[in-house]
């Protein structure tokens, strides 16, 4: 076992020691903050797009000319019928997403991080197919996938129909969403479950009752995941579900097919949408699981938790 070093000492260590930390802090900053501002001007870059041109406002308001230009832009694409039916879709096809990747992700999750069984590695790796592999890839083979039985013989009530738009973002959520779960059960501490058992629980009652309150936490944070995630998809659904107005047009085919017909000031004002909308769940979220916290519900921090025990799944 290496000797760890001993602290420096003497005249001036101190401030060597700030000096050094100083320096440290500034890298970590400087290339943290690099990305972190090459987000805000993304960001910024769009929002300035939208003020650049515009209907000029009421005599009052001349001053806020960038702002009523900008809001003019998010509001009036709006009157476009396809761009509202765009809109509801998406809002509708991410929430049922969400609840699908959700029911599938907590079981997952939990066998994974609480079980031994045989294939537990290939399931896992399997899992990460979605994450890995370009998302044209899962639409392409989706498409192939109903040209089989028994999927052929629902293939005209699903493919380039709004089923097709729902799970085309399933299959890439609930991978993400699985992830999230099986790292949130492995922060449980499994003693309460074993004791709830070892009182009389069932292994489903221990793990309605004393399990999932406590994951509280990681199925807020994989539910808003997998709702952005179902919200950015494109390849996939511009595969298996097509981008036809009124029909399977969702807010991520709306700016394909903006930019198609060369209206880039609508393409970027639905862009600023989504991510306002995405921002709005983001913060809706955290303040939810901010005040289940607050409200008791998450147990006191603990001092490092054993690793789970796993046991087998055909005891």
């Amino acid at each position: 076992m290496t000797a760890s070093a001993p602290p420096p000492s003497g005249p001036g260590a101190a401030d060597r020691i700030r000096r050094a930390d100083a320096v440290f802090l500034a890298v970590l900053v400087t290339l943290g903050g690099f990305y972190v501002a090459a987000l805000v001007a993304l960001l910024t870059a769009d929002v300035a797009f939208l003020t650049t041109a515009g209907a000029a406002p009421p005599a009052p308001l001349r001053l806020l000319q960038p702002l009523w230009n900008a809001g003019h832009a998010l509001l009036g694409v709006f009157a476009d019928p396809a761009i509202r039916h765009s809109f509801a879709l998406t809002l509708v096809s991410c929430s049922i997403t969400t609840l699908l990747s959700l029911v599938v992700a907590i079981p997952l999750g939990y066998l994974l991080s609480r079980h031994e069984f045989r294939g537990r590695q290939l399931v896992d790796a399997i899992l990460d197919i979605p994450i890995v592999l370009p998302p044209l890839v899962l639409g392409i083979s989706l498409l192939i996938l109903f040209q089989f039985w028994p999927f052929r013989l629902v293939a005209d009530r699903v493919v380039f129909q709004v089923p097709a738009v729902i799970l085309a973002q399933f299959m890439v959520s609930a991978a993400f969403a699985a992830r999230i779960m099986r790292a949130g059960f492995d922060q449980i501490d499994p003693r309460q479950e074993r004791v709830a058992v070892v009182l009389g629980c069932t292994r489903a009652q221990a793990f309605t009752r004393v399990v999932v309150p406590q994951a509280s936490g990681p199925i807020l944070a994989a539910g808003t995941i997998a709702w952005a995630r179902a919200l950015g998809e494109f390849g996939p659904l511009l595969v298996f579900a097509g981008a036809t107005r009124m029909k399977t047009e969702v807010l991520s085919t709306t700016v394909f097919l903006e930019l198609s017909i060369g209206n880039l000031r609508a393409a970027v004002a639905v862009s600023v949408l989504m991510v306002l909308a995405a921002v709005v769940v983001l913060v809706v979220t955290r303040a939810c699981a901010g005040g289940w916290q607050a409200g008791g519900g998450q147990p006191p921090p603990r001092a490092a938790a054993p690793a789970p025990e796993r046991t087998s799944a055909f005891s």
